[in-house]
Protein backbone atom coordinates (compact mmCIF):
# COMPACT_ATOMS: atom_id res chain seq x y z
CA UNK A 1 0.00 0.00 0.00
CA UNK A 2 1.31 3.44 -0.96
CA UNK A 3 2.03 5.84 1.93
CA UNK A 4 -0.07 8.98 2.29
CA UNK A 5 1.83 12.01 0.98
CA UNK A 6 2.06 15.07 3.24
CA UNK A 7 3.44 18.49 2.35
CA UNK A 8 5.27 20.17 5.25
CA UNK A 9 5.54 23.96 4.83
CA UNK A 10 7.82 25.61 7.38
CA UNK A 11 10.46 28.32 7.05
CA UNK A 12 12.32 27.43 10.28
CA UNK A 13 14.78 24.74 9.20
CA UNK A 14 14.98 22.82 12.48
CA UNK A 15 11.23 22.89 13.07
CA UNK A 16 10.69 21.57 9.52
CA UNK A 17 13.34 18.88 10.01
CA UNK A 18 11.70 17.70 13.25
CA UNK A 19 8.22 17.61 11.71
CA UNK A 20 9.47 15.75 8.63
CA UNK A 21 11.35 13.21 10.75
CA UNK A 22 8.31 12.54 12.97
CA UNK A 23 5.98 12.12 10.02
CA UNK A 24 8.41 9.89 8.07
CA UNK A 25 8.91 7.73 11.15
CA UNK A 26 5.11 7.37 11.26
CA UNK A 27 5.19 5.99 7.70
CA UNK A 28 4.14 9.00 5.66
CA UNK A 29 5.69 10.12 2.36
CA UNK A 30 6.84 13.72 2.86
CA UNK A 31 7.48 16.68 0.60
CA UNK A 32 9.00 19.86 2.04
CA UNK A 33 8.60 23.55 1.24
CA UNK A 34 10.22 26.56 2.91
CA UNK A 35 7.35 28.93 2.11
CA UNK A 36 3.89 29.08 0.58
CA UNK A 37 5.22 30.00 -2.85
CA UNK A 38 7.27 26.80 -2.99
CA UNK A 39 4.31 24.87 -1.57
CA UNK A 40 2.07 26.10 -4.39
CA UNK A 41 4.61 24.86 -6.96
CA UNK A 42 4.76 21.44 -5.28
CA UNK A 43 0.96 21.24 -5.11
CA UNK A 44 0.80 21.91 -8.86
CA UNK A 45 3.33 19.13 -9.53
CA UNK A 46 2.01 16.50 -7.10
CA UNK A 47 -1.72 15.85 -7.24
CA UNK A 48 -1.37 13.04 -4.70
CA UNK A 49 -0.68 15.32 -1.69
CA UNK A 50 -3.38 14.49 0.85
CA UNK A 51 -2.45 16.71 3.81
CA UNK A 52 -0.65 20.01 4.34
CA UNK A 53 1.16 20.72 7.62
CA UNK A 54 1.93 24.44 7.49
CA UNK A 55 3.37 27.24 9.54
CA UNK A 56 1.14 30.30 9.78
CA UNK A 57 3.68 33.15 9.93
CA UNK A 58 6.37 32.77 7.27
CA UNK A 59 8.15 34.80 4.62
CA UNK A 60 6.93 34.92 1.04
CA UNK A 61 4.07 36.44 -0.88
CA UNK A 62 1.40 34.72 1.27
CA UNK A 63 1.25 33.22 4.77
CA UNK A 64 0.04 29.81 5.92
CA UNK A 65 -3.57 30.90 6.45
CA UNK A 66 -3.74 32.32 2.94
CA UNK A 67 -2.18 29.10 1.60
CA UNK A 68 -4.84 27.05 3.38
CA UNK A 69 -7.58 29.26 1.93
CA UNK A 70 -6.21 28.80 -1.60
CA UNK A 71 -5.88 25.03 -1.19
Amino acid sequence: MKAVRILVVEDETFVRMDAVEMLRDAGFDILEAVNADEAMRLLALHSDIRLIFTDIDMAGSINGLQLATIV
